[in-house]
């Protein structure tokens, strides 16, 4: 890995873009997929899955039967591991539960906030490169817990035209019944609009490729989207306490996802960022991904060395990274300087790796520096909020003028006659 100067890392940062930029030959393909999904329905998902995926479909739901048989190709160990996560991340995201509230005051004014789950809502689950059972968990569970009615999964099928088990087996785990068998920007459109087969929803949720992050984005005002994912990333700040071997291992567990994930590691000790580097290539070598390790850690991978964890800090927050590890002393202590991150690990045992699968925290998280502003998923995304306001005709004399006064304000002067009508009918 390059080891670069905070400076000369700062540098790089300004001079890269962090944000999803416009990729014109991307969209074009994207926003053609979609009109022709809006205009064909289930005809075009067979077509779009037998020429990206190569995978001819007689039916694009999975059967009762292919969830029998799912459940005979996994190990006992993965249904002990599913069930455990299952726990541990309703446990946390139950915590997240809003409440409607309404409040009385006197001369019968009635405020109040209703809260309403979301009606239905659409999961991607990734494929390609890796299996994602985790995915259903992280995204199904919050919704659940929100009360949403209708979930259904899309996600690609392999080449035998069906769904991998594991995802299968973790749906059936958290209760999902429906699951369409497409993927790419052709099922994102699909969730959106509808087809035969596929029901509209009100939310897309889930992470996904380069396409599935453009479709999402041309879709997204005729529903909802979760983010606009980019690609994984990860930064440790590691002092002297730290163990090089491990923050080794934790940068490639982000590495290996896809060849644009980003790996960096900020230090304060030269020495541990030469042994950090050396270990990066042992372990990379001994990778069963390692051509996409090195890819990605070529490209993005840096070690970065900083004279104090101030420094460590600021650059931690220009980067605003999806997972932030703290491998200092007194990492409790040290996170009171983080502004900006998805999530936070802290200590030696705590790698990211915990949290993508069990911990508990949600691990679709804001990339591309978006955790400045954005948060990781959660049973809020499922939810809406309808304000509840009733006055008595006592309460609303009483602050008449007051409301014809800033009408008439803004010029808008049948505001102001909506409530001198009823001033006047005494």
């Amino acid at each position: 890995m390059k080891i670069l100067t905070g400076e000369q890392y700062e540098i790089e940062l300004n001079k890269s873009d962090t944000t999803i930029g416009s990729h014109e030959d991307l969209d074009r393909t994207v926003l053609k997929i979609i009109e022709q999904v809006r205009e064909r329905g289930d005809e075009a998902l067979i077509e779009y899955t037998a020429q990206f995926d190569k995978v001819e479909l007689d039916n694009l739901l999975v059967s009762q039967e292919e969830f029998i048989e799912a459940r005979a190709l996994v190990s006992d160990e993965f249904i002990v591991a599913i069930k455990k996560a299952h726990e541990n991340i309703s446990a946390f995201h139950e915590e997240q539960t809003e409440k409607s509230w309404f409040t009385t005051k006197a001369s019968g004014i009635f405020l109040g906030q209703k809260i309403t789950p979301l009606a239905r809502v659409g999961i991607y689950v990734p494929g390609g490169k890796a299996t994602y059972p985790s995915t259903v968990l992280m995204n199904a569970i919050p919704a659940k817990i929100a009360g949403v009615k209708n979930i259904a999964i899309t996600t690609p099928a392999g080449q035998d035209g069906k769904i991998n088990p594991h995802v299968l087996v973790a749906a059936a785990e958290v209760g999902i019944e429906t699951i369409y068998k497409v993927g790419g920007a052709q099922a994102v459109a699909a969730l959106a609009y509808g087809t035969e087969t596929v029901q509209k929803v009100a939310k897309i949720v889930g992470p996904g490729n380069a396409y599935v992050a453009r479709a999402k984005k041309w879709v997204f005002g005729d529903v909802a989207i979760d983010m606009i994912a980019g690609p994984s990333e990860i930064c440790v700040v590691a002092d002297e306490t730290a163990v090089p071997r491990y923050v080794a291992a934790d940068l490639l567990s982000q590495a290996e996802h896809d060849e644009q994930a980003t790996a960096v590691c900020i230090t304060t000790s030269q020495s541990f960022a030469e042994e950090l580097s050396e270990e990066v290539k042992k372990q990379t070598a001994l990778s069963e991904r390692k051509s996409i390790i090195e890819k990605s850690i070529e490209d993005n991978g840096r070690i970065v060395r900083v004279d104090s964890l101030n420094e460590a800090f600021e650059l931690v927050n220009i980067l605003a990274p999806e997972h932030l590890q703290l491998m200092v002393e007194n990492p409790m202590e040290q996170m009171q300087f983080i502004d900006n991150a998805g999530a936070i690990f802290l200590g030696n045992h705590s790698p990211e790796a915990l949290g993508d699968y069990i911990a508990g925290p949600n691990h679709t998280l804001p990339t591309s520096g978006t955790s400045t502003f954005s948060s990781p998923l959660g049973v809020y995304d499922f939810i809406k909020r309808s304000s509840i306001i009733h006055y008595s005709e006592e309460a609303l004399r009483d602050v008449s003028d007051d409301i014809i006064t800033l009408a008439n304000a803004e010029g808008l002067s049948a505001h102001a006659n909506s409530i001198a009508i009823r001033k006047a009918d005494k």
